[in-house]
């Protein structure tokens, strides 16, 4: 799952989906007798459907249309290099046909960190947040892991997106300030900087605190809990790879902002163990939506 925050003018990037979701043939027929329900939408048309059988047994189908920037290939490699080593699902099928990719996981315990449930009550949700971050973190082995996350590559997409979203704003005066597409996406915390203001202060980065291998998007719906309030999973491991651990930490305390209220970032900060950080904050939540 993607987080859910305002951007721009309102707009979500994902959500729990509402009435009228279309069931695509192809996730009826992988469903048999299994109840089929939607469970999440992305403003891409990506949507994730759950197929509950008997005795609980459940299934997670992630259906992309084709043409979404959505990479379930790349989601399924990091999944079967990580559930070695970590509490996140195992890859049952990825295949694709000529409408769209989908990724079937296997469900894990538990129910988003974001079901209503937890919304009503935030100080579980958060504090389970931070200790289930922190032992991702723990637990994957960095000197084993094939993929990265690094400042330097997000960097280089921030450029690449400011590109061309001043293509798209000013027909090819690449540069200026004006709004494009992608910048008009930003969290309204940043809505007053241009992109060659937003990059002046990316390339002065604070300097490395610890090496971990990052989930890489480390919203509050990404986290699974038991009815006791404990984590009990990750999910959504498409961006996952080597990165400072504030890069995962300025994310995971700013949505807990989006989907509690204000006042949980300390708690979850507390949870994980470590103090705040100001710097590290701003920079790597200015990264997120830039990259």
């Amino acid at each position: 799952m993607e987080q859910v925050r305002p951007v721009g003018e309102g707009r979500v990037i994902s959500q729990i989906p509402g009435a009228g979701v279309v069931v695509p043939e192809r996730v009826q027929t992988m469903a048999g007798q299994d109840v089929v329900r939607p469970v999440w939408v992305n403003e891409l048309g990506g949507t994730t459907f759950e197929l509950t059988a008997g005795a609980g047994r459940r299934r997670f189908v992630k259906w992309n249309p084709h043409g979404t920037d959505i990479d379930l290939a790349a989601e399924a490699a990091r999944l079967r290099w990580a559930v070695a080593h970590a509490r996140v699902p195992r890859v049952l099928e990825l295949d694709s046909d000529d409408d769209a990719t989908w990724l079937v996981t296997e469900g894990l315990p538990g129910r988003s960190a974001v079901d209503g449930r937890w919304v009503a009550d935030p100080a579980t949700a958060v504090a389970a947040l931070g200790v289930g971050l922190r032992a991702l973190h723990d637990a994957l082995p960095v000197p084993a892991c094939p993929f990265t996350w690094s400042d330097e590559e997000r960097l280089a997409a921030a450029h690449r997106r400011a590109d061309a979203d001043a293509r798209a704003a000013r027909g090819g005066d690449v540069g200026t300030g004006a709004v494009g597409p992608e910048r008009a996406r930003w969290h309204p915390v940043h809505s007053h900087l241009t992109w060659d203001d937003a990059l002046r202060l990316l390339a002065d980065p604070p300097p490395p605190d610890r090496s971990v291998v990052c989930h890489g998007d480390s919203c509050a719906p990404n986290t699974l809990l038991t009815d006791d309030g404990r984590w009990s999973g990750h999910v959504d491991l498409g961006r996952l790879g080597v990165a400072d651990r504030w890069a995962d930490l300025a994310v995971a305390a700013w949505s807990t902002d989006w989907n509690y209220g204000p006042s949980w970032e300390g708690p979850l900060l507390d949870a994980y163990g470590i103090e705040p950080d100001p710097a590290r904050l701003a920079f790597y939540r200015l990264l997120w939506d830039l990259s």
